[in-house]
């Protein structure tokens, strides 16, 4: 292999491993976004918990 093929090929590289990181890192800040909405919507759960506590606890299961 020569020098100018060698070069192409790690530049491909770089190129490979810097596309995957930005999409890895898009991924991660998208799961971020997912848990903060989750914990804020368990924290307004638990919210409407301690305003009703029996809210929930029984089911009416008659026909």
């Amino acid at each position: 292999m020569d020098i100018p093929e060698l070069s192409m090929a790690l530049s491909a590289s770089k190129l490979q491993s810097d596309w995957g990181t930005a999409v890895l890192s898009k991924n991660l800040d998208a799961l971020q976004e997912v848990g903060d909405t989750i914990s804020e919507m368990m924290d307004v759960s638990a919210l409407e918990r301690s305003v009703n506590p029996n809210l929930g606890g029984t089911i009416d299961v008659r026909l």
